[in-house]
């Protein structure tokens, strides 16, 4: 009886197989084990400096020699929060925003008071004491497992000469795992045992070891980065900002069309109404049929003028505001989607409206993603669906395109799928991209339904 799996399952279980096999070959996997170990020294390095130096303090307070100490201590504290961010940027790649600095104060005085009460130096004293006991776990729980692989995959060289084995997975052995003392084919049979388990751990390690990053990245992020008032507040100045310079790009844009386009139509218009009074006032019954023409084809182009006038005037006020919208979200993403180049398929559930600033800045990021998927995937099909999850609106656009779509932040600040991701932050909103080479694209727009 032959089992099939089906073919979404059988190409996922294919990902999840090559993803394994090649981790332990990936430079991320060394590099978190670079890290661990780098900053592991850092910590004891900075704990034992942190306790030496608080003790002293605490000794001198009495002569108000300490409480300078105290201070400067926690400014050291603050500089080498600095120090593990760095190293988290160059090594996983991981941006932690800087906290917030340090409010001067004149005098001595003012420096004391101002280094005692800055929170963020307080926050990287307890990143490194709390980096302590998580270090000494991922020592026994992820660094042994790393050891453990590559003392098994050497044990043919080494065989009984291994150092004592510690942590998680020496719990499980015996003590003459690492070879036998005698020869024969019993020796044999254990080194070839050994470096088989040495083998399918090294496919182990880098996930435990990731496991204990990703506990340490969380602790960065929380205690030496911004606090989350200090956070909030830059989020929405930032967020102020690009909406800002979205609605001034706006404005220039509408100043743009109104000026280049509707203006100059408006007086060819004018001029062409101007030329036939003239010919009208002048006009006498000697002149015949051909001056009357002539009248005719101004007139004729004014009127043409005046329609076009018309149609981009209409066409503004769309950009302004799509009048589809005025019954609803799903009738304007069915009307979209039927406009659109590339067939696409719809999928609208929305039980509650939400509001008139959401519904647009939704139909504006379906739009632009819609003319991506024309303009730029070479895909045959795609598929739109916005669905409600509770207080958030989810927009989801996929294409069988070639993929490769990212954030390009050349051109102003409203272009592209930049310009989606600022208007869509601005309220609180998020934009995911998931487009590897070769596709297919899908991207996803997450906005509260109130704004």
């Amino acid at each position: 009886m032959q089992v099939r799996l089906p073919e979404v399952r059988a190409e996922q279980a294919r990902r999840l197989v090559r993803l394994i096999v090649r981790e332990p070959f990936q430079k991320r996997s060394w590099a978190e084990l670079g890290f661990f170990l780098a900053s592991s020294a850092l910590a004891f390095s900075v704990m034992i400096a942190l306790v030496t130096l608080t003790f002293a303090g605490l000794s001198l307070t009495v002569v108000l020699v300490g409480v300078f100490v105290l201070a400067g201590t926690l400014r050291a504290a603050r500089g080498l929060g600095r120090w593990q961010r760095t190293m988290a940027r160059r090594m996983l790649g991981e941006e932690i925003s800087e906290p917030e600095p340090v409010v001067a104060r004149p005098g001595l005085f003012g420096w004391l008071r101002a280094s005692l009460g800055d929170p963020a130096s307080w926050r990287a004293v307890v990143y490194f004491a709390a980096k302590v006991p998580l270090t000494v776990f991922g020592v026994w729980f992820a660094l042994s497992v790393w050891l453990e692989a590559l003392l098994g995959i050497a044990s043919p060289l080494i065989g009984d000469h291994a150092p004592a084995r510690f942590g998680a997975f020496a719990r499980f052995v015996s003590p003459g795992y690492y070879g036998a003392t005698v020869g024969g084919p019993p020796h044999l049979l254990t080194v070839v045992g050994v470096f088989l388990s040495g083998a399918a751990l090294l496919f182990v390690a880098p996930w435990a070891m990731r496991l204990v990053v990703y506990v340490d990245r969380a602790m960065m992020h929380l205690l030496l980065s911004q606090g989350a008032g200090a956070s909030r507040v830059r989020s929405l100045e930032e967020s102020r900002s690009k909406t800002l310079d979205a609605a001034t790009e706006t404005l220039r844009r509408i100043e743009r069309n109104l000026h280049d386009g509707t203006q100059a139509q408006l007086v060819a218009l004018a001029m062409r109404l101007g030329q036939a009074k003239d010919k009208l006032d002048h006009l006498s019954v000697e002149d015949g049929a051909g001056e009357l023409m002539a009248i005719r084809r101004l007139v004729d182009e004014a009127h043409r003028g005046a329609k076009d006038a018309i149609t981009d005037l209409r066409d503004l006020a769309r950009g302004i505001h799509p009048p589809a919208l005025d019954t609803g979200l799903e009738n304007a993403l069915t009307t979209l989607a039927a406009r659109s180049a590339v067939p696409t398929e719809v999928m609208v559930s929305v039980p509650s409206r939400p509001s008139p600033a959401i519904e647009l800045i939704c139909y504006f990021c379906a739009a632009e993603l819609l003319a991506n998927v024309a303009q730029h995937a070479r895909a045959s099909r795609a598929s739109l669906s916005c669905a409600q999850h509770g207080p958030w609106l989810r927009i989801v656009v996929r294409d069988n395109g070639r993929g490769g779509a990212t954030l390009n932040r050349g051109g102003t600040s409203s272009s592209g799928l930049a310009g989606l991701a600022d208007r869509v932050s601005a309220v609180d909103g998020h934009l995911s991209i998931a487009s590897p080479a070769g596709g297919p694209t899908t991207i996803t727009v997450d906005l509260p339904c109130r704004s």
